[in-house]
């Protein structure tokens, strides 16, 4: 009888396991179509744009926009048609967003950091504890979840989706915060690109301060370059050396998260034993070593005269990943989270948005006022 029973069993499961499978990779292929019309967007609305009032505005808006919003048109049509839950299986959110991260790393030349970026390290301690600190402070002040405010807290002191996605590995946030945040970091990232620029033209700010203020303070790497090329290109190369330098961050971030949430937020008492390595290791974010070994050989391939089109490549393809991960946010999001979270997460990220301006405009004052690029 046990045998029979076992036997079945065995036949059983193909069965069971092939819609299963069948259902992961229709999601995977949902993925990549709604992926490839993210790239499409992308490239083919500021040419349908070009000559219009809307020229600028389209040239700035970045993929993670497309990407996201296909994602929710797709979830919200695979769920009217009751596939949603089924396809589920093939948005591999975690995986795309930690290669995409991985592969970001090749783009963050450490030598930054022991060269030109003497003030823009100083800058980005500064402005990071400052700034994380503040947020992290009122979101307590506020009550929200530990994980909800680890996310904002470093999207908006560090380097908004990018840094958001890595803090949510490291503290296991919830799809839906990680969602919540990246929403956050776009919709203020993009009126941004046009305001900083402005008012560093009214407020007479060098290129150099204008540059420092920009890279210290916009969110997204790609909106930092969109506002720095309207400040013009002097001020453009030191926001994208400030930005690069607060971008390499990102795994000292997560690292100190990880500590803190097993050593602190999730114990429950301090007569319960503190995590072993083991455990520390279990939940320590591995994508965070691949991400800085992929800045050191890329920062070493370009020294010993590698092909910059490599790193190129490598971009493209991070790109790729990137837009797959947001498409498939889009597709997990759910209205559950946002409704739970309520009007808070916003205040905290405006009131954090406030400080960071103030703060990175006077940093960059203090340390860039004399900076001239040589």
């Amino acid at each position: 009888m046990t045998e029979q029973t076992t036997t079945e069993d065995a036949e059983e499961r193909p069965a069971n396991t092939r819609p299963v499978l069948g259902y992961a990779i229709a999601g995977v292929l949902v993925v990549l179509v709604l992926g490839s019309a993210t790239r499409f967007l992308e490239t083919q609305v500021p040419h349908w744009a070009a000559g219009t009032p809307f020229a600028k505005v389209a040239k700035s808006i970045e993929f993670p926009v497309y990407a996201i919003a296909l994602g929710l048109v797709g979830n919200a049509i695979l769920t009217k048609l009751a596939v949603r839950d089924a396809l589920s299986h093939g948005f591999r959110t975690e995986f795309f967003i930690k290669t995409g991260l991985v592969l970001l790393g090749a783009s963050i030349n450490l030598k930054v950091l022991v060269t030109a970026a003497g003030p823009a390290i100083i800058q980005a301690l500064l402005l990071i504890s400052i700034v994380f600190g503040f947020t992290w402070w009122l979101g307590g002040r506020l009550g929200l979840d530990d994980k909800l405010r680890a996310l904002l807290a470093s999207a908006v002191s560090i380097c908004g989706v990018s840094a958001a996605i890595a803090a949510a590995g490291a503290v296991q946030a919830k799809r839906e915060q990680l969602a919540y945040a990246a929403s956050l970091v776009i919709a203020f990232a993009l009126p941004s690109i046009f305001l900083l620029p402005w008012l560093s033209d009214v407020l007479h700010l060098s290129d150099a301060v204008a540059g420092a203020w920009i890279g210290g303070n916009i969110d997204t790497t790609a909106a930092v370059a969109a506002a720095g090329a309207l400040a013009g290109e002097d001020a453009l190369q030191i926001a994208t050396i400030v930005k690069t330098t607060q971008n390499a961050l990102i795994g000292v971030v997560a690292i100190a998260l990880t500590a803190y949430f097993a050593l602190k937020i999730e114990r429950k008492s301090a007569d319960e034993a503190r995590p072993s390595i083991g455990q520390f290791w279990e939940r320590f974010p591995k994508f965070v070593l691949g991400f800085i070994a992929a800045s050191v050989i890329g920062t070493l391939y370009l020294q010993w005269g590698g092909d910059k089109n490599a790193i190129a490549t490598v971009n493209d393809l991070r790109t790729w990943f990137l837009i797959f991960a947001f498409v498939s946010i889009g597709l997990e999001f759910s209205l559950k989270g946002l409704r739970e979270a309520g009007w808070r997460p916003i205040a905290l990220f405006a009131s954090a948005t406030v400080v960071n301006i103030v703060v990175a405009l006077g940093l960059a004052a203090v340390l860039f006022g004399s900076f001239t690029l040589g």
